[in-house]
Order: structure tokens, then sequence, then C-alpha cells
């Protein structure tokens, strides 16, 4: 499982949130963004250029249009030349506001991109970050099931043939959707991992003995999700009769997935064995145990309460 992060160009982001190209750099199709964050230049405006966040994309909102354009011409010729003096690789106008001729000339001269959108400056901004903190997402690929389970995502993990596919065709029948089958594209989206299918097989399943079954057209929308959070990971593996496993689930196992442990369980497999109805469970189970009751943690110290309970008797009698 190798993790990478993703990197964008300037170019992805202008098609995905459809900018307007008022001036195209020579470098434009080269330009990669270094992050999720933006820059509005006010301060740098005012002349003051400590500091300057020069590497992220530059937003000219209202406050900052209608300050510069208060300037004499002059003045803001040369605020705007130092300006475009640094590597930048962007400057925005929110609002489609109109830029000026000497702006134009200048972005020409440095040989920078001046990009424009109809949308307010704080909205722009909030759809921005959202946009790139996707793109550039911590990703990876995994050999794994991923079903929607009550609303949670669980990740089906074992080896082949142990039966990952027919466990979640079994638990789409009894109403649940699937997310991915086989290959499971994994981000992370701050503190949380979701996954979803590669579009190429997207809403397929492989049932050993049938083959390739398109799942939206046999079950309909409703039974097929693009994208789930994974709250919980099952790992499917064949009975071993000289396995001790665990009947009291008093202590929690995880499992690590670029950076974030997630609550795992073991699942034995051999014949007879409703593993459908084991992860429904599971995941209900799960519910209660982040909402902060554990069943074998409450029933242990019921028993500990009751043997201190008959201690203290049998010391008094």
């Amino acid at each position: 499982m190798e993790a990478h992060r993703n990197t964008v160009k300037l170019s992805q982001l202008v098609d995905t949130m459809g900018l307007e190209i008022v001036s195209k750099s020579s470098d434009y199709e080269n330009i990669v963004l270094n992050g999720a964050d933006v820059n509005r230049p006010g301060l740098q405006l005012a002349g003051f250029t400590e500091n300057f966040p020069w590497n992220r994309v530059q937003i000219i909102g209202r406050v900052e249009y209608i300050y510069y354009m208060q300037m004499e011409p002059g003045l803001r010729y040369e605020r705007f030349r130092g300006f475009f003096s640094y590597p930048i690789p962007a400057l925005v106008y929110s609002y489609n506001q109109a830029i000026t001729r000497d702006i134009l000339d200048l972005a020409d001269y440095y040989d920078k991109t001046v990009l424009r959108t109809p949308m307010v400056t704080t909205r722009f901004i909030a759809q921005m970050s959202e946009v790139l903190e996707q793109m550039m997402a911590p990703q990876t690929t995994m050999h794994a099931g991923l079903m929607d389970v009550f609303g949670s995502g669980v990740l089906i993990l074992g080896k082949s043939a142990v039966g990952k596919s027919e466990t979640g065709l079994d638990l789409l029948i009894r109403g649940h959707r699937l997310v991915a089958d086989d290959v499971v594209d994994i981000k992370r989206i701050d503190d949380h991992l979701v996954g979803e299918a590669p579009e190429n097989i997207r809403h397929y399943m492989e049932i050993r003995g049938i083959g390739i079954l398109d799942v939206r057209r046999l079950y309909g929308s409703g039974s097929v999700k693009e994208s789930a959070t994974i709250e919980l990971v099952i790992q499917l593996e064949d009975w071993q009769d000289d396995k001790e496993y665990d009947r009291l689930g008093i202590t929690d196992d995880y499992t690590e997935i670029l950076g974030v442990s997630l609550p795992s369980i073991t699942v034995p497999v051999k014949p007879g064995r409703n593993l459908a109805m084991i992860i429904e469970v599971a995941v209900r189970n799960n519910r209660l145990k982040r909402m902060g009751y554990n069943a074998a943690i409450t029933l242990n110290q019921k028993l500990i309460d009751e043997a201190n309970r008959k201690a203290r008797e049998q010391g008094l009698r």
C-alpha cells in the first residue's frame, strides 16, 4: 500500500471551477499549486511586502478592489509592479470585477496569469480551498471492497477468494449500498478517510462463477454510492482451528491507513457463518462504542461487581 500526495496544476483548478482566463502566462500549463491556502493581498497593495505569501493564489475581492481603485494611478501602477514582480501562481478577481488596462499591461509584462469569477469572494475562497484539499489529499489504493452499511463506510479486507465480493453482494441484497468492489481509492481528508471506486470499474462487481455484474442496472441507482467515509475495517480470513479468536471484545483493535487509525475486526470465514449479518451487527456495535457504550466492558464490570458483592457477604458471615 503506497501512499502519495497529489499535485494540482493551475489549469486543473481553472477547469474544475470554471474560471475565466483574462490573461494567460507563457508557463500556464506547467504551474503547480503548492497548497490549498490563498491570500488576499491587501497589505501588499498597501506597500507592506514582508512575509508576503507569494506562492499562494492571490484573490482580489471587493475591498481590495475599492482600495486600490482609490489610489492615484501612478501609485497604483507602482504597487502592482512590485506585486507582480513576485512569482505568484495567479491573480483572481471575484464579483466579475472590471480589470483596468494598466494592470493587464503589467500582468502581460511580468508574464502572469489573471483569472476572474462571478462568485462572492468568501464563497469562492471556501469552494476553492475545498476543491484543492480534495485534489491534493494524500491518497492510496487498496485491494478491498467498500460498502455503505447503515450509513457507515465498511472496508472489507482479505486474501483473494476469501469471499469479499460475495459478502458485499449479500450486504447489497440486504439493502445496503456498494461503493467499490476489489479496488478502493482512499483519500485522507482532514482526519477522515474517504473511499471510492476507480471510475472505470465503478458500480461493477466480480462474482466467481457468474462473472461481472453491473450493480446499478441490476438493483437500481439506490444500490450504489459514489463515495463513503470509512468508519470500520473488517478483515476476513479463513477459519483456523488452532487460533484463539476474540470472544469478548473488551480490547479494541485498529488498522492504520494513511496515518488514520480505524476500528478493526477480524471475522473468521467458514461454511454456515452469515458474514453479512455479522458485519451489520459490527457496524451497530461500533456506533455504540463511539457513543461511549461498550457491552463487553459493561458486562465485565457487572460480573466484577457481583463477585465483589458476594465476597463482602461471605466476609460478613
